[in-house]
């Protein structure tokens, strides 16, 4: 952690990225006079976070025309608490927010802004959302068409904001974990267990081997739902009803296993600091092998068939491809990273817990395309069936008590980096204590924060027909990302 000249931080920042690193979080903290500027970034080759800090007034020079990571990030902190980056190239709302400097300001309605828009003959514009014709989460995506041509697209969110990032403050409380775990209801498991690990570092407690094994197979778990879940979603956008109708079902399967943990499906009340919420005993977990053996089987027999079918690679295919290069520059993580080619996995480049220990390859394949993406998916689902496996086996005898503190001694004026490979990347919390041991900021991204451009820029040049496809082939989070 360095806290150095702004002209020493740019320039540090650019080389440690031009070197391999990665934005993770990039925020800013208010002082007395100005604020400081607050970059971490990941170095997954080495192992570490790199942490610059410099102090800014009310502008700096932007960082994104020389680092297109910094695109989202530069946007939020404007948006939040009216740091100018000068020099961005598109300086708008990500989540139409009031700034935090003035709270009594307006009401922001989202996607009440400019868009993006292409001028010439034949060209026009396709606006769908926020409401969908699903049962999905808002967002307002603005399409810049020839014919059915898609030359641009813009994605605007923000109707899911609710301020966590500031409801969690000055805590943590009775109610932080409870705000935690619904940041984004699909990744209850891998956000709690980012919080948890912060405030255990901070306090310097370490869980047991036990709470360390049922988080990740809770993780484990959480992963196979969703990607269960997405593939039949995919099979269900290319009209393939077989492996549609199956995974439906086999999604709750998992998700019905957490709940045979923790009585609830998401995994909520599992992860506590200090280890865990929830006693679990031996007949458990001959259950839950029982469960997990027949899952597998009909996972594979229903995910089999998309693989079989000609018409479903012909659309999965040549569809919504991002490049290595374009994903390394925009910063993509998860999945959506290793479908280009990337190999990026927290589980492996930040070993915590029970993956410390444990060996595997994240699976990776270089098309970078929606048929990319997918079998990413199944090949991290049967990697994480093999990963349950093993952990169960360290679990066999004996029972796993509730051993989650009611409440932890956080360190004052002191600061930590949290990561989990959740299901759709890589989710990043970073605390800051004050003199009191209270958090004095608490900084959250979610893995969509850095992937929505990815999707953007996937429907360049795709028939505008596509888009529910490579929506889906992403599958990103609405309410991680507004917070």
């Amino acid at each position: 952690m360095w806290l150095v000249p702004l002209d020493e931080f740019r320039s540090g920042l650019l080389k440690d990225l031009q070197s391999g690193a990665r934005v993770s979080a990039f925020f800013a903290v208010p002082e007395l006079e100005g604020s400081q500027l607050h970059a971490v970034l990941a170095d997954g080759m080495a192992g570490e976070f790199r942490w610059w800090i410099t102090r800014v007034g009310d502008a700096y020079p932007a960082l994104t025309p020389e680092c297109p990571q910094f695109h989202w990030f530069e946007r939020e902190l404007f948006e939040q608490w009216e740091i100018r980056p000068e020099g961005h190239p598109w300086l708008k709302p990500i989540r139409f927010q009031r700034s935090y400097g003035s709270p009594d300001a307006p009401e922001i309605l989202p996607s009440v802004t400019d868009f993006f828009a292409v001028e010439g003959e034949e060209i026009h514009e396709v606006a769908v959302g926020p409401v969908h014709a699903g049962v999905i989460e808002p967002g307002h995506f603005r399409f810049q068409c020839h014919g059915e041509e898609v030359f641009h697209l813009e994605i605007s969110l923000g109707y899911q904001h609710r301020g966590i990032e500031r409801a969690v403050m000055c805590g943590p409380d009775k109610r932080t974990i409870h705000l935690i775990e619904t940041l984004a209801g699909d990744t209850s498991i891998g956000h709690a267990t980012a919080y948890c690990q912060a405030l255990e570092a901070l306090a310097g407690v370490q869980p047991s081997g036990e709470s360390e094994v049922w988080r990740a197979i809770a993780l484990e778990l959480e992963r196979l739902a969703n990607h269960t879940g997405d593939l039949g979603a995919l099979a269900n956008d290319v009209g393939y009803l077989p492996t549609a109708s199956y995974c439906g079902r086999i999604r709750g399967d998992f998700l019905n296993m957490t709940a045979l943990i923790c009585g609830n499906r998401f995994g909520r009340r599992l992860v506590r600091p200090g280890g865990l919420g929830v006693g679990i005993g031996p007949e458990v977990v001959v259950e839950l092998r029982k469960r997990l053996d027949q899952a597998s089987v009909d996972a594979r027999s229903a995910i089999d068939l998309l693989w079989l079918t000609p018409s479903v690679r012909a659309r999965f295919e040549n569809t919504g491809r991002i490049s290595a290069e374009t994903a390394l520059e925009i910063g993509l993580v998860g999945p959506a990273a290793r479908a280009s080619g990337l190999e990026r996995d927290a589980r492996r480049e930040f070993k915590a817990g029970v993956y410390r220990d444990i060996v595997f390859t994240p699976p990776t394949q270089p098309d970078g395309n929606v048929q990319a993406r997918a079998w990413v998916r199944w090949l991290e689902l049967q990697q994480s069936i093999s990963l349950i496996r093993q952990l169960l086996d360290r679990v066999e005898q004996g029972y796993s008590s509730a051993c989650g503190a009611a409440a932890l001694d956080l360190a004052p004026n002191a600061a930590v980096v949290s990561v989990v490979e959740g299901w759709r990347g890589e989710i990043c919390h970073v605390a800051m204590t004050d003199s009191q041991g209270r958090f004095r900021s608490y900084k959250i991204v979610d893995p969509s924060f850095h992937n929505w451009m990815g999707l953007a820029l996937a429907l360049r040049n795709q028939q505008i027909s596509d888009f529910p496809l490579c929506n889906k082939s992403f599958n990103l989070s609405y309410c991680g990302h507004d917070l």
